[in-house]
């Protein structure tokens, strides 16, 4: 992979904040696999890492088949990361761990919205949530479903069940 996209890449990924990584995540190495790059460093351009893409830094676990960062104005606008599907694991401040899979995960950084499309799962060990289209405001922690025709299932555990 080429320095740049690299570069480009980690400052992206950094800038997600704790939706995506606990917050001891940020300060820890990430490290970054794919089988190609393209990349360009302008202020408005579009840098793609194909082929299993793999992103680790902390707990913060991301494999995709594609990722792509937008940028403009010199800023990093979007990311999107798109798979069969597409995977971010991590592990909550409280030691809890997330594993959500979608074939399209959409991070918009200016609004702080994440949507998740596809046969989206977000499982937890509290319950889990099914849908094919999930919006994640970062700054509230709400998760808004359905609204496209499809139907949305939650699934919420006593604290006192075992997780299965």
């Amino acid at each position: 992979m080429r320095p740049a996209a690299t570069s480009l890449l980690i400052l992206c990924l950094a800038a997600t904040g704790p939706a995506l990584a606990k917050s001891t995540d940020r300060s820890q190495p990430m490290d970054i696999d794919a089988d190609r790059t393209d990349a360009l460093m302008g202020d408005d351009a579009v840098s793609t890492l194909e082929g299993n893409v793999k992103i680790r830094q902390g707990s913060l676990e991301v494999d995709a088949d594609r990722a792509e960062v937008h940028r403009r104005g010199g800023e990093i606008d979007r990311i999107v990361l798109t798979g069969s599907p597409a995977r971010l694991r991590q592990v909550s401040d409280t030691g809890e761990p997330m594993d959500a899979r979608a074939r399209q995960v959409v991070y918009t950084l200016t609004s702080d919205v994440m949507v998740l499309t596809g046969g989206v799962v977000i499982e937890q060990p509290r319950g889990n949530l099914r849908g094919e289209t999930i919006k994640y405001d970062l700054a509230t922690g709400r998760l808004d479903g359905g609204g496209d025709g499809q139907r949305v299932s939650l699934r919420i555990l006593p604290k006192t069940a075992p997780a299965n």
